[in-house]
């Protein structure tokens, strides 16, 4: 690492006699690196040292990752938006530490492809930074994720929900709920409504999808809710007339579809044309879908998600006047806002590790407890966000908030 390098090299001098330190820190800066019981139970010696050097400048180098071009470009607008502000506010504030972002402050894109991932995750790794954020996506982050642990790097990724993310290695986290929970808590939406019949429709070819689909299924079953039809489709599809049609004639009063926004339009118009009437679901992946001339069809569809612009706490409040300020509403999504509470969360984690190099901010990370933008976030053994979920419905083709539940499934706060 930079910083490795570089206090070897004053280690060396110091050894000779020579003193080359002064100027690398302030006495309170070395204080918190030597007093952090997190930082001084990673390593010994002088390897100690070299670990806890970030805390020298104080400064986090970050590489960031979403998806810029393409389909799913609006959700990359709103990382670079939210990561832009939540780096001009730390950078103005009194923690003590600011944030670089490498690649001249730009998110790399990954293009919701995996191989563009890998180009963006080297592309970033040859600036040295001390994190990774990102992808939004699974399908891409599961490469970098992999990788990152072999390279001892610390990722967080934010809105890749796929369980298999953080198993990769112990320098990955997340700031998102994972897709078990996500489709535990649709399944418990459904109890609670009294709904006995439900049908799912998934992509086969998404791993996302399937996740979502498998853990909504099960814990459906657990509840004694019968599964009237599951259909298959890719996400490439652009006719769901005939498993619309399938999940009608099976007499399901909810309809099941975890897939990404560029599909849901298609979906929801065919359901209601094959006369669905019920319930319409799906994961945080429909934030940002298109309702226009669908408006009315989208009533009494809801969606899980990571947070609600409506809610009233003061964290989303502030993010959401700020952001709407600077950028309008347009990117103003719940990967903004994961984006957003990233940036914060690698801070509290450089205090809690007493360190900005990625050691440090690895030990401060395990563990840690989060306040931000999308509610009350602890991190699990897996380096798992257990944390609140809220789900979102339609009024007039707009997204409105409906309600939030905490980690147990009660309701903690509600639009009504």
């Amino acid at each position: 690492m930079r910083k490795q390098k570089r206090v070897l090299a004053l280690t060396m001098a110091a050894a000779m006699g020579i003193s080359l330190l002064a100027g690398c820190g302030s006495s309170t800066q070395q204080q918190a690196g030597a007093g952090s019981e997190t930082a001084s139970t990673t390593s010994s010696g002088s390897t100690a040292t070299a670990e806890s050097s970030g805390a020298e400048d104080n400064i986090i180098r970050v590489g960031v990752v979403c998806s810029m071009t393409g389909g799913s470009a609006i959700y990359g607008e709103g990382a670079q938006n939210a990561v832009d502000m939540a780096v001009e506010e730390i950078n103005a504030g009194d923690s003590g530490y600011k944030i670089e972002i490498v690649n001249n402050g730009q998110v790399a894109d990954d293009a919701k492809d995996a191989k563009q991932a890998m180009n963006a995750y080297n592309l970033l790794m040859a600036e040295q930074p001390e994190a990774i954020v990102g992808s939004f996506f699974s399908s891409v982050t599961l490469p970098m994720a992999t990788q990152a642990a072999s390279d001892g790097m610390l990722l967080l990724a934010t809105g890749a929900t796929n369980v298999d993310v953080t198993l990769k290695g112990d320098t990955i986290f997340r700031n998102c709920f994972i897709d078990p929970y996500q489709g535990k808590m649709a399944a418990l939406f459904v109890k609670d409504k009294g709904i006995s019949k439900v049908a799912v429709i998934y992509a086969k070819d998404d791993d996302y999808s399937n996740g979502l689909k498998d853990a909504f299924v099960e814990n459906c079953e657990a509840n004694g809710i019968e599964v009237t039809y599951t259909g298959e489709c890719m996400t490439t599809d652009t006719d769901y007339s005939s498993q619309a049609a399938q999940a009608v004639a099976s007499g399901a009063e909810f309809l099941y579809y975890p897939c990404f926004l560029d599909t849901v339009p298609l979906l929801v118009g065919a359901a209601r044309n094959a006369g669905f009437t019920g319930i319409i679901m799906g994961g945080d992946g429909w934030d940002g879908a298109d309702t226009t001339g669908l408006e009315d069809k989208f009533d009494n569809c809801y969606f899980t998600n990571h947070y609600s612009s409506e809610d009233t706490s003061p964290a989303v409040v502030n993010f959401v006047q700020k952001f709407t300020e600077k950028y309008g509403t347009e990117s103003l999504n719940a990967c903004a806002a994961l984006y957003y509470d990233a940036m914060y969360m690698l801070v509290q984690a450089a205090e809690n590790g007493g360190g900005t190099d990625t050691a440090s901010l690895v030990a401060g990370m395990k563990g840690v407890s989060f306040s931000g933008v999308g509610g009350d976030i602890t991190l699990d053994e897996n380096g798992d966000a257990i944390k609140s979920i809220v789900f979102n419905t339609y009024v007039d083709g707009q997204v409105k908030w409906a309600e939030t539940l905490d980690a147990e499934g009660k309701v903690v706060a509600s639009a009504e």
